[in-house]
């Protein structure tokens, strides 16, 4: 049933392990209804902070928050994708991590920056999500939704791994690698830019294939379009081979196994500044990483 919030209602989305999370949760819940809005956590967070008032299901947020406030950092707000994006709920990252590419407010800027987005003076951006099946022995063993990538990938120890890929039922190749990854253009930033993938806008609709440390000179990046199935077969495994989903979901895979990726159909909307660009972020937010290396 539908919570009868009474003022228009805002989603608070908090990574509870980042310093100073839970007490911008508490601020907000108090700064909101000053401004025509009731703020709302999932229910055991709510009561965590004494607020149980203000606990409502992640399941109703569709029906009744008008936006999501995730405090945190990019892994934060992938997790908040997986959970809340399909559903429709918008998401308005807030960076309290250290990289912060996905996120769109600085911590220290959120309650001079929220009345604009509670105003409407925010532009929509949509990302597409990936799934992911795992097929063993003729039977569907996993499946879970990426926003950033779906990775087979061998662990931090022992030999690498043969892989085949396939797109759309053609043989690309078999690898031997450290591992495969599947990406969306978000992710292109992510761990597909690690392994040496190309940075692809995400007002692109397409998978970026990219082959991490393989034993061969000629094997490169690909990128195919997202209506494509992208199909990678385990021919070997090293001691750990698994698939991980966004970094946050992971499946150990055994001989034989095939993980198939093809689009959701579905996508997550991110809210973003009137003026906000991806390249101003990218040339911003890959300059800052740099100025965090060691020295």
């Amino acid at each position: 049933m539908t919570v009868d919030t009474g003022p228009e209602a805002i989603g608070i989305y908090p990574n509870i392990t980042k310093e100073g999370a839970l007490q911008a949760s508490i601020d907000l819940l108090d700064w909101l209804p000053g401004h025509g809005f009731k703020g709302y956590l999932p229910p055991c967070l709510a009561a965590m902070v004494g607020r149980p008032r203000n606990g409502l299901s992640l399941s109703e947020w569709a029906h009744t928050v008008r936006f999501g406030v995730v405090l945190g950092g990019d892994g934060t707000l992938l997790g908040a994708a997986r959970v809340l994006g399909s559903t429709g709920v918008p998401l308005l990252g807030v960076n309290l991590g250290h990289f912060g590419f996905l996120t769109e407010v600085e911590a220290d800027k959120l309650f001079e920056t929220l009345p604009g987005f509670l105003s409407g003076q925010f532009q929509r951006e949509e990302r597409i999500m990936l799934w992911a099946e795992v097929e063993r022995e003729g039977q569907v063993v996993f499946s879970s939704l990426a926003v950033n990538e779906a990775a087979v990938v061998k662990g931090p120890f022992g030999r690498m791994t043969a892989l085949t890929l396939r797109v759309s039922g053609l043989e690309v190749d078999t690898y031997f690698a450290d591992g495969i990854i599947i990406s969306t253009p978000t992710g292109s930033t992510a761990y597909s830019l690690s392994a040496g993938g190309p940075i692809v806008s995400p007002q692109v609709n397409a998978f970026i294939l990219t082959p991490v440390c393989p034993h061969t000179l000629y094997s490169r990046s690909m990128v195919v379009p997202s209506g494509d199935t992208c199909e990678i077969q385990v021919e070997e495994t090293s001691q750990s081979t698994m698939l991980s989903i966004d970094g946050q979901e992971f499946l150990s895979l055994q001989r034989g196994d095939k993980v198939r990726v093809s689009t959701s159909g579905k996508k997550v909307t991110l809210l973003r500044s009137k003026d906000w660009s991806f390249y101003e972020v990218l040339r911003r937010k890959l300059k800052e990483g740099a100025d965090r290396l060691p020295r």
